[in-house]
């Protein structure tokens, strides 16, 4: 029998059963070997078989799988008794029976392909998928934290390269421009935004300068969009919720406050700007007004203007007199050197009247400034004789008042204390009517205290309890994630197994050692 054992252990491994290889003999299965055994074998012998090969903790599930197992089996035409006992409290003749008949049930065309000598294709196929299943179980590490990296040579001797350098270059990416709103069928764009996103913008594939620099400028993006939305979760699950406004709403206020910022920084900045431009416009019009008043220095200094003017004119006169024929006794003209002298001259004359004109305006300043630290001090000094002389004209209306009424004081105290009691009386009976109002609207505040003490604490639960469905919805979304992947792990390792199952070789050998038995027995018999 343990030959037997051998070849049905052999045939689960072929079809993809993950047995742990000190199993050598049936006796070793446990409940659950078998299980798996068993729906391995109908999910290759029926395509569409959904039962899970892990046994369920609960007892009562467990009697459903043997039950659903036992099913399946007598469908297929299995002729032995069988249930999910034969599952559960297995025997090894029972299961040595079952997994023989589910080996010979199996399809032909994977025993055929089994049964086909392996080529050197084949074999390099295989070691190429028994080598990349195992780089991608060990842990990754970067290519400068290993001590011995898979290295290569080049075309040069002596070139060697380690894994992972060939082909890097610099991380740098560079902004993109992507259609935003295009996916909300719900709402309409402009025609000259749709017109721009279908004609003008170019395809995120041509916008980076080198095409080297498309990947990273992709990960720059979606990194940035991704911190954008944890951003303002976080800040509606800080902030947002607590408001008591809703999602838009909450937009459309922050919108608004940063319009508002923008709006006052613009207008301070244009302020100072127009306080500037005015304060330049005073100093040039205050140079321009000395430069006017300033009568001895036009007198005797001139302008350079008006000195090039009056020279050019002189030469022209000069070169006319001497084109005409008349000046023959006249003096000769100025050279270019007496030229630039004078120039000289005149630019020393115009610097020292800047210099002046400078210090002036300096002066004036100064003055001014005076003026106005003055003016303030006799503002804030009128303004201080003027409450003192409005104090001053109430205390004597009083005392008027009170010396008007002592020639006549006993009659005057009199009236006085019947105002004095008609008003203490009148206060009581305000009092009494205040009393009457503030009972009911005390009773009143107090009750809307309440109320509002329990809307808070509800509202607070509330969001405690968004909070903590946030957070579950996340755990869930991970665990989803992990189990996606996980899922597509186990596709693609199922899709690198080999299907093939070299059946009809041992099925004739089981035959062969069922035809020896039974003779031996009938041996036994006699």
């Amino acid at each position: 029998m343990e030959e037997v054992d051998n070849i049905i252990i052999h045939t689960l491994k072929q079809i993809g059963c993950d047995l742990p290889d000190s199993i050598d003999s049936l006796k070793k299965f446990s409940t659950e070997l078998v299980v798996a055994a068993t729906v391995q074998c109908l999910r290759v012998i029926k395509d569409k078989f959904d039962i899970s090969p892990n046994l369920p903790p609960g007892m009562s599930a467990k009697f459903r799988v043997g039950t659903a197992l036992a099913n399946a089996c007598l469908e297929l035409g299995y002729q032995g008794e069988i249930g999910y006992q034969t599952f559960l409290y297995s025997s090894e003749t029972e299961i040595r029976r079952l997994l023989l008949f589910l080996i010979e049930k199996l399809p032909r065309d994977s025993a055929e392909r089994t049964d086909e000598a392996l080529g050197t294709s084949a074999l390099m196929q295989r070691a190429i998928a028994t080598e990349i299943s195992r780089q991608l179980k060990t842990t990754w590490s970067a290519p400068y934290c290993k001590a011995k990296g898979i290295c290569w040579r080049g075309t040069k001797p002596k070139l060697w390269h380690r894994e992972g350098v060939i082909g890097t270059r610099a991380y740098h990416s560079c902004s993109l421009s992507v259609p935003y709103g295009v996916g909300d069928l719900t709402k309409k764009l402009h025609k000259e935004l749709k017109q721009y996103y279908m004609k003008e913008l170019a395809v995120i594939t041509n916008q980076p300068p080198h095409k080297a620099d498309l990947p990273a400028s992709v990960l720059e993006s979606n990194a940035t969009s991704v911190t954008a939305a944890q951003e303002w979760e976080n800040e509606w699950n800080s902030s947002g919720l607590g408001s008591g406004l809703s999602e838009q709403d909450y937009r459309l206020r922050k919108q608004q406050r940063l319009k508002k910022k923008i709006t006052d920084q613009l207008r301070q900045g244009i302020q100072k700007s127009e306080a500037t431009v005015a304060a330049a416009a005073t100093t040039d019009l205050m140079q321009t007004l000395n430069t006017f008043t300033d009568k001895s220095a036009s007198k005797t200094k001139g302008s350079r203007f008006m000195h090039a003017e009056k020279l050019q004119f002189t030469e022209d006169d000069a070169k006319t007199a001497v084109q005409m024929g008349i000046g023959e006794g006249a003096p000769k003209l100025d050279t270019e050197e007496d030229l630039q002298q004078k120039r000289e001259k005149e630019v020393e004359c115009l610097r020292e009247a800047l210099q002046g004109l400078t210090s002036q305006i300096e002066a004036m300043e100064i003055d001014m400034r005076k003026y106005t630290a003055n003016t303030q001090q006799m503002e804030e000094l009128i303004l201080v004789m003027d409450r003192s002389v409005s104090d001053k004209e109430n205390s004597y209306k009083v005392m008027k008042r009170t010396l008007d009424l002592l020639p006549d004081a006993d009659a005057n105290i009199a009236k006085l204390q019947s105002v004095v009691d008609s008003s203490a009386q009148r206060l009581v009976s305000l009092a009494n009517q205040w009393e009457k109002h503030r009972a009911p609207l005390i009773e009143q505040y107090r009750q809307l205290k309440e109320l509002n003490e329990g809307k808070v604490s509800e509202s607070q639960k509330k969001l405690e309890e968004i909070k903590s469905f946030r957070e579950k919805m996340k755990i869930v979304a991970d665990e989803t994630r992990s189990k996606e992947d996980l899922h597509k792990q186990l596709i693609s390792e199922y899709e690198r197994m080999t299907k093939g199952v070299n059946r009809s070789a041992y099925t004739r050998r089981i035959l062969e050692i069922v035809s020896n038995i039974k003779k031996q027995k009938d041996d036994i018999d006699k």
